[in-house]
């Protein structure tokens, strides 16, 4: 791919994070009902299906509906910051790049459920026993984590390209 595109390349991956992510969520949504569980490792993890009209841990979730709009301009902006990041980057950066789509992808999955369907579907529930549950959540979700924590990791990585020892 030409200089003038930068990491643009890495886009397939924001793609296929983002069909994977609809295409597991119409799957659970075909399959279960709403907040029917599937038990696959007991006390510790089990498929279920739920819609979230917040944003993370259902932030919001109980407002009269502006949240929808305001959390997708969020993701729109939010969007169009990282495919014009992903174009300034340089050729070796490929862990920011991959870092980037990977949030990408997911921002994208999350703000197609939430203009089309009016709500975030969600069906990976980890929890311990029945004590215990963390908010259940979807690929998309999990993609932005992973990406924000390489994000986060990049911040830490000794003489990144173009800086001396000193800067």
């Amino acid at each position: 791919m030409p200089k003038a595109y930068g990491r643009l390349g890495w886009l397939w991956l924001s793609t296929l994070v983002f069909v994977l992510d609809q295409a597991s969520k119409w799957f659970f949504e075909t399959e279960l009902n709403l907040y029917q569980q599937i038990v696959v490792i007991p006390d510790y993890f089990s498929w279920t299906l739920a819609y979230n009209t917040g944003a993370a841990f259902s932030f919001l979730a109980d407002s009269s509906g502006w949240q929808r709009w305001l959390f997708a301009l969020i993701a729109l902006v939010v969007s169009g910051v990282l495919v014009v990041w992903l174009k300034r980057l340089k050729p070796q950066e490929t862990w920011l790049a991959v870092a980037l789509a990977l949030v990408l992808g997911g921002a994208l999955g999350n703000l197609y459920d939430r203009v089309v369907l009016g709500h975030v579907v969600d069906f990976i529930l980890v929890h311990w026993q029945n004590r215990w549950y963390f908010p259940a959540f979807n690929l998309a979700d999990s993609a932005i984590t992973v990406g924000a924590v390489m994000l986060a990791l990049d911040m830490f990585k000794a003489n990144k390209p173009g800086e001396t020892a000193h800067d």
